[in-house]
């Protein structure tokens, strides 16, 4: 006759320390590459022909020449709702001109693929053997090896 299957016990503060390392983990996961400044949004500046600017004494502020609307290829439509939102021309600019660049890393996405994947491996290999154990001390012993 099999014996009852009795599984281990885990106590209050065990549960806890589980939940805190797991949201710890978590926010390490989400943060790290912020903190490292690896996932920030990488921008190019593309500026229309005819269009310059120079930058002010305070290394900010952009003094702009040649710069209209139609230059920067907006239609009357497109230029009533920048107005709308509080831009002029030159506010809109630098928004306009600095376009996301979406080239994606080839060596960074097969080592995320790399990981992601012997993670399930590793998964997988581990519920086998603790199933496994499971099983053999259900069953005395019996496993299908």
């Amino acid at each position: 006759m099999a014996k009852i299957y009795i599984p281990p016990k885990q106590g209050v503060a065990g549960q806890l320390f589980d939940v805190a390392f797991l949201l710890a983990l978590v926010a390490a996961a989400l943060f790290l590459p912020l903190w490292l400044k690896i996932a920030v949004p990488s921008r190019v500046e593309k500026l229309p022909e005819g269009v310059s600017y120079t930058l002010a004494a305070d290394g900010a502020t952009r003094q702009w020449t040649g710069l209209t609307w139609e230059k920067l290829g907006q239609n009357p439509t497109m230029q009533a709702q920048w107005e709308k939102l509080g831009y002029t021309v030159e506010t809109a600019a630098d928004i306009i001109t600095q376009q996301f660049d979406y080239t994606i890393d080839t060596a960074g996405l097969v080592i995320t693929a790399v990981v992601i994947i012997g993670f399930f491996v590793f998964l997988v290999v581990m519920s086998d053997r603790e199933y496994r154990q499971v099983i053999a001390e259900k069953f005395d012993g019996k496993t299908d090896r």
